[in-house]
């Protein structure tokens, strides 16, 4: 903890001995606020320690113990975080899952290591338990459930409620005084912090354990880079199973004292936000790039004086942004149309949008678009970029303020060392790499060299010192004539334009580059109704020539920003969206490009064999879980 007192070192702290510290010394501030039925209710850091340490003692009572698993199943929640503490503070694994993960993607975790219990958000995710065992699934023997909603008839063996857990780890503290603090000290840096999973891009995700020592030291390092400050106000919104909300809402929450706000539902994180005014966000570009699209589309909606007074002020400063990114200074009267944009347009649209406290506002996972950088900084919210990975408890670079370029990830972190192998292979160092796969000694073997985390990233370090990130070195291609292309790199320049959601670019061994690409449903369709063009669904939607228009004009622009022999020739805009249920993309919204090239071998063939159009018959899984099919004739089009 930052506190002159304590001699320990930051990295050589563990969960419990933080939840101690904080509930002692800050021990009425609020480390939680959960939105529950329109009401934000609070918990102090004391009240916090209390309820963790008694989910420890009644999980241990149920067999939660070292080398053992525990399932997190569901959307954030105050008391799904508070049991991923006390699973650590056991010594065991806290394994949180993606809400939407399918059956066999939960069959696989128990397939890594046993899972002796699981911590639900609701009925939908009890359910979705249930029927795993019911498929034969050994585990599990114990479900614990936060929401008690259409709960209250099941009669199952081991189905209990989240308060049923603290009563029975309450009643075993105060059965044995001295238990309290032997749970609070048992866990040593070395011991487990959580247990999550590579994207699988490639294969099955792979386990990654990361211990206390890599978390706390991962969230120090970006304490240290500046990224945030102490007693912050964040929105825990991020999917749980994901390394920067884990990174963000437990480590460095826990290290530095943030108040973590739970937003009530996924569907009111919008609203939430606003009424908390968070002073750090982290977002990625596609939600930076929706939350543009609502501001531009509110301000075509609204008066025409107010339309002319946005973009008065907002052309100027976009402009002046541009200017400062390429390194050129402004004018003189610069900072007084500043200070009026910001009392008449950039303040109440920061205000209304929750943006009106933000010190720190990051986006990253993927790059993004120059528009959607700019339009930010020019609002006066220093969005920055920073690269990580789940193997490095997901900080590692990152923007600082006043160095920002569009095409760099930023400096490394105090804390972690870089360097480029020969191959231009990115390599880190620092204690926030983790120990391995879990139980993958080949594959841990490939990841880990002399200390080294070997990314799998291409990239170079200017003289600056700024880290540029090229792709996926597996994805290093070459077309037929020889040309060198990181298919992702132009796939994410696709994904700049707001209606384009993702993009696979094709052409490994062959002559041009060509492009399947799906359309963002919301954006495009919200055009289409300003601009009175019909469509009926999706799969019609995306067929429109005049949605080609909007495409052409995005490819034209990435054409426009790579060299001749790689530039897009033609495109085909696919019937339907890849979906992680389909198999096309991971959960984190990854390409999985070995599946898409098969799955769309005919699209593929046609873009190459002088087709004018090709017959697609592609598979949807529903909400249902039903699987069919979208059949459709798209055109071939030429950029």
């Amino acid at each position: 903890m930052v506190d002159g007192t304590k001699k320990q070192s930051l990295t050589d702290n563990t969960i419990g001995a933080l939840l101690m510290l904080n509930a002692s010394k800050h021990g009425s501030e609020i480390a939680l606020r959960e939105k529950e039925r329109g009401i934000w209710k609070e918990t102090t850091w004391a009240e916090y320690a209390e309820e963790v340490v008694a989910c420890a003692a009644g999980l241990e009572k149920i067999g939660v113990k070292p080398g053992k698993a525990v399932l997190i199943l569901g959307d954030n929640r105050a008391r799904l975080y508070g049991g991923m503490l006390a699973i650590s503070m056991l010594g065991a694994f806290a394994m949180p899952a993606y809400p939407g993960a399918t059956l066999d993607e939960l069959k696989h975790f128990l397939g890594e290591v046993e899972i002796v219990a699981a911590i639900a958000e609701d009925q939908e995710q009890v359910d979705k338990i249930l029927e795993l065992k019911e498929a034969g699934a050994k585990g599990i023997d114990h479900i614990i459930y936060d929401e008690a909603r259409g709960l209250g008839f099941y009669e199952i063996d081991g189905l209990m409620s989240w308060d049923h857990l603290i009563e029975v780890g309450t009643h075993d503290l105060n059965e044995a005084p001295g238990r309290r603090d032997e749970i609070l000290h048992r866990s040593k840096p070395e011991d487990p912090a959580i247990f999550l999973h590579s994207s699988g891009t490639t294969g099955k995700p792979k386990g990654i354990v990361l211990s206390q020592k890599n978390v706390f030291a991962a969230a120090k390092n970006g304490h240290d880079a500046g990224a945030y400050g102490e007693a912050e106000e964040i929105l825990a919104y991020l999917p749980m199973a994901w390394v920067g909300d884990y990174a963000i809402t437990v480590a460095a929450a826990l290290l530095y004292r943030f108040t973590v706000n739970v937003p009530e539902r996924q569907e009111t994180v919008v609203r939430d936000m606003r009424e908390i005014a968070p002073t750090f966000y982290l977002a990625a570009p596609r939600s930076w790039d929706q939350m543009l699209t609502t501001i531009q589309v509110g301000m075509e909606d609204s008066t025409r004086l107010k339309k002319w007074l946005y973009h008065f002020f907002m052309d100027r400063a976009i402009a002046s942004e541009t200017r400062k990114l390429n390194g050129k200074s402004g004018g003189a009267l610069e900072p007084l149309g500043r200070l009026l944009g910001e009392l008449l347009v950039f303040g109440p649209i920061k205000d209304q949008f929750g943006m009106s406290r933000l010190k720190n506002a990051f986006t990253g996972g993927e790059a993004i678009g120059e528009d959607t950088f700019v339009f930010y900084r020019a609002l006066g919210i220093k969005l920055r970029q920073f690269y990580g990975q789940t193997e490095i408890s997901a900080i590692s670079a990152m923007q600082s303020p006043n160095e920002v370029r569009l095409h760099t990830v930023g400096k490394p972190a105090p804390g972690v060392e870089v360097k480029i192998d020969d191959s231009g292979e990115i390599l880190l160092r620092s204690d926030s790499v983790f120990a391995g796969y879990y139980n993958k000694p080949e594959a841990s073997a490939e990841a880990l060299e002399d200390g080294w985390l070997r990314t799998g990233d291409a990239g170079y370090l200017e003289e600056n010192g700024q880290l540029v990130v090229l792709g996926r070195v597996s994805e290093v291609m070459y077309t037929a004539g020889g040309e060198r292309y990181v298919p992702n790199y132009i796939e994410n320049r696709l994904k700049f334009s707001p209606y384009i959601k993702d993009a696979a670019v094709v052409g490994a061994g062959l002559d041009e580059l060509t492009a399947m690409v799906c359309v963002d449903f919301e954006a495009v369709g919200h055009w289409a109704e300003v601009n009175g063009v019909p469509y009926v669904s999706y799969s019609d939607l995306s067929q429109r020539d005049e949605v080609a228009a909007l495409l052409h004009e995005a490819f034209q622009r990435v054409n426009k920003a790579v060299t001749e022999p790689l530039r897009l020739q033609r495109f085909v805009s696919l019937p339907k969206e890849f979906d992680p249920d389909d198999g096309e993309i991971t959960r984190t919204r990854k390409l999985r490009r070995k599946v898409v090239q098969e799955r769309y071998a005919d699209v593929i063939a046609a873009l190459y064999d002088g087709s004018k159009e090709v017959h697609v018959s592609a598979q949807v899984t529903y909400e249902t879980g039903e699987v069919g099919k979208v059949e459709r004739s798209l055109p071939i089009r030429e950029v």
